[in-house]
């Protein structure tokens, strides 16, 4: 099925298209890859980046939008992504970069679109994870830009993904967030008071 991508906020994707022509910019972006493009390139697939601050022991976890992020491709494939997020002025473009996450969210949404099953794209970053997963919300027509993973949604972890959690396996949401909180939680030191 096809993908639902929520569209940007425009002055998101002008930003990065701004950026994109400013030679300054791309230079200063110490992004190898982007350097090196011989063609022109192009901001697609805008995804809203959402953070997950805190799992509860219910699973139910309030998400914030950090940012909407833009895969930078160039020929048949991404060669970077940019950045952007909202200051006090609106959108604006905040930074370029490359690295494993490009390639692994690229295979991740190839892998979303053979599923039977409609879905909106995001991404979800659980920081005291160091994780990042595509989110797959199953209601399609909701706002890319605010909501909290229902239980039935899809979580594709990325790679690299912390140790014993797969990367490009698909979990609902109600499987992940238990596995998940367990993980988040402070574990206590031996001999240190409860």
């Amino acid at each position: 099925m096809p993908l639902h991508v929520p569209p940007a906020p425009a002055p998101a994707l002008r930003s990065v298209l701004t950026a994109l022509s400013s030679p300054t910019a791309v230079r200063e972006a110490r992004t190898p890859s982007l350097l090196g493009t011989q063609g022109p390139a192009t901001p697609e697939l805008p995804l809203p980046v959402h953070v997950l601050d805190h799992v509860t022991a219910e699973g139910v976890s309030a998400t914030r939008l950090a940012g909407w992020r833009f895969l930078i491709r160039c020929g048949d494939h991404a060669v970077a992504a940019a950045e952007t997020m909202l200051t006090p002025d609106g959108w604006t473009f905040s930074h370029f970069f490359e690295g494993p996450y490009i390639t692994s969210t690229e295979r991740a949404l190839r892998q979303a679109e053979t599923m039977p099953q409609p879905y909106q794209p995001r991404l979800l970053s659980v920081p005291g994870l160091y994780m990042l997963t595509l989110w797959l919300h199953e209601d399609c027509t909701a706002d890319g830009a605010t909501g909290h993973p229902a239980a039935t949604d899809l979580l594709v972890p990325l790679a690299p993904a912390p140790p014993g959690i797969a990367a490009h396996r698909p979990h609902r949401v109600a499987e992940l967030l238990p596995v998940l909180t367990h993980r988040a939680a402070p574990t206590r030191l031996l001999g240190s008071p409860a």
